[in-house]
């Protein structure tokens, strides 16, 4: 901090109390910094600019000052005029004694404290000093309140002696958490603890003596502590739910009931969820895959089932969350903690603690039934939870008894990660542009209830057919089907590969088989984004036509089954026949 005192009145002082110094060596000091980083700083740039500058500590206030000299009482005074004239140095800037200036650390290795005076030929004389006194005096501000003096390293260290074994530790687990600390807490302060701490007060821009004052000390612990405070962690006993554990009070409180589940939200994003129901083993692995068809429970992070417990860690990039859940007496009972990306400390502590706390208050589980009218709101929640859904969901139909899918190129496309049923993950092995079509392949192997069978004939203009489709995006648990007929057996500039169709489909219907009244795949229903640069009538529609589908599959390793001349199927046989064959393939970014 700067020091105040008015610069002419110091100097008219010099005239009405000359004889006040004692001593032959006299500064012009310019200003005085907290740490040592600070002062080298400010003592280099004026080193820049002027001539005769210096740098000293003043004594044990921890403080460092730059100043001008040595020079004698009169020749201090009219230096200090002349640059203040100049605006060369702060307004501020005064004549000083030296008293208090000790050891000096610029120019490095130099000690100017004991020196002589410095000549100072270009100095103004008697005139400007005169000009100085007729100066009008202007009030003197009132001085700011003076630092409290900071300890000396030696200080540090004896005022540090006096912490027992518990505060000691608590200052390394305060560095570790902040980062600067990574080795055991033991409450001794070694070679890892001092470049903790030095870390620290780099950080904070104080003298990296890798020692903490008492003031830096007690500023860490504080800053600390209004971390704690802003997550209000606290013991919460729910009696209905069975349930003991420390949450983030500040963030959450008490929302609802909706069975499994008791609810604790807040207006930041954060929120707890306690799983509460009676149950065993099973009850525990049905609960472990239904959470994982929540938005709350993100696809991305580790997760592992075990005989009695499973956690599940999620991560998008939007929330984390983790899930803890076990089986204990025939009570199936843990929680969920979902917490915005950005904010990893407040939430691994958040964790930590009811980690550490979980616990059940005995056989009390909640009520079956407890919320159940705010639970059936919606199909796309579970007990209040909302169902994960696909950034994009389309059909495809298996073309191989290993689970092999047909679908479009469009539902496919930029996909983070593509899944059959919204259970099992694929891969895309082929795709055709031309043809709009995508070849996926499950990781594991699957056995399909039916395999698509290509027709190998022609089919006739205005005979009567179905697409088989995933509609509404898997809301329903099955493919329907959607009835039209054959418009014409090429596309509309005469493209033999393409059959046009005189059907309403949906989006969620591209990729679907298109089928004739004996469950023969005539085609798969192409794209509306095929051709993003025309808008068609809401009933034109168009399919890739089997033939080109099967030397699209021989190509790629598979021989499609093709069969021709079956009987004609009643509808409930043929819709059937169609939902078997055909597969919910959803596209997540």
């Amino acid at each position: 901090m700067k020091r105040t005192f008015s610069a002419i009145t110091f100097l008219l002082g010099i005239f009405w109390a000359a004889t006040a110094f004692a001593q032959d060596n006299f500064w012009i000091q310019l200003e005085a910094n907290r740490t040592l980083a600070q002062a080298e700083a400010a003592t280099r740039a004026y080193d820049g600019t002027l001539d005769n500058v210096n740098g000293f500590r003043l004594g044990a206030s921890g403080w460092y000052t730059t100043a001008l000299g040595p020079f004698s009482e009169e020749q201090a005074g009219q230096v200090l005029v002349q640059l203040l004239r100049e605006g060369s140095i702060p307004r501020d800037a005064y004549v000083s004694d030296g008293t208090g200036y000790t050891q000096q650390f610029w120019p490095v290795g130099a000690n100017t404290l004991t020196a002589s005076t410095v000549d100072t030929p270009d100095a103004p004389g008697s005139d400007a000093m005169e000009e100085v006194a007729a100066a009008p005096v202007e009030p003197e501000p009132a001085p700011e309140p003076e630092p409290e003096p900071e300890e000396t390293r030696a200080e540090a260290l004896q005022s540090e002696r006096l912490l027992d074994g518990e505060e000691r530790r608590q200052l390394q687990r305060v560095l570790q958490f902040y980062g600067f600390y990574d080795a055991g807490i033991d409450g001794a302060f070694g070679p890892g603890t001092r470049a903790s701490m030095a870390a620290w007060q780099q950080s904070r821009n104080y003298e990296d003596t890798g020692v903490l004052t008492t003031n830096q000390r007690a500023e860490l612990l504080t800053e600390y502590q209004d971390f704690i405070d802003s997550l209000g962690l606290a013991s919460v006993t729910d009696e209905d739910a069975g349930i003991e554990i420390i949450m983030p009070t500040a963030l959450v409180g008490f929302d609802r009931y909706e069975a499994p589940f008791a609810h604790y939200e807040g207006e930041d994003g954060v929120r707890v969820v306690l799983i509460s129901q009676s149950g065993g083993q099973s009850t525990l692995y049905g609960l472990y895959d239904i959470l994982q068809s929540l938005e709350v429970v993100p696809t991305q992070g580790e997760r592992q089932r075990r005989n009695n417990d499973f956690f599940i860690n999620g991560e998008n990039s939007e929330i984390t969350s983790y899930t803890y859940a076990s089986v204990e007496g025939g009570a199936v009972k843990g929680y969920m903690l979902i917490w915005p990306k950005g904010d990893e400390k407040r939430q691994n502590m958040a964790l930590t603690a009811m980690q550490d706390s979980f616990a059940s208050t005995g056989d009390t589980v909640l009520d079956d039934n407890a919320g159940l009218d705010q639970t059936m709101r919606s199909v796309d929640l579970v007990s209040g939870l909302d169902i994960r859904r696909a950034d994009r969901a389309r059909t495809g139909f298996y073309v191989s008894d290993a689970g092999a899918v047909l679908t479009t190129a469009d539902a496919v496309a930029g996909c983070e990660q593509i899944t059959l049923d919204e259970s099992y993950p694929a891969t895309v092995t082929a795709t055709d542009e031309g043809l709009g079509v995508a070849l996926i392949q499950p990781t594991q192997a699957l056995a399909p209830l039916a395999v698509a069978a290509l027709s190998t004939v022609e089919p006739r203009i205005q005979s009567d057919l179905a697409v088989a489709g995933y509609s509404f995006g898997g809301r329903l648990s099955s493919a329907t089907l959607t009835f039209g007929k054959l418009a014409d057996v090429s596309g509309l500039n005469g493209e033999d590969t393409v059959l046009r169709l005189a059907l309403d489909a949906q989006d969620g219907d591209a990729g679907g088989p298109v089928i004739d009244d004996t469950g023969m795949v005539l085609g798969l229903l192409q794209s509306d984004a095929a051709d993003a640069t025309r808008q068609y009538p809401d009933e034109v529609s168009f399919a890739a036509k089997a033939s080109a589908l099967s030397e699209f599959l021989a190509t790629n390793g598979i021989e499609s089954a093709a069969l021709n001349g079956s009987a004609e199927l009643t509808p409930h046989a043929l819709a059937m026949k169609a939902a078997d064959m055909s597969v919910l393939v959803s596209c997540w970014e």
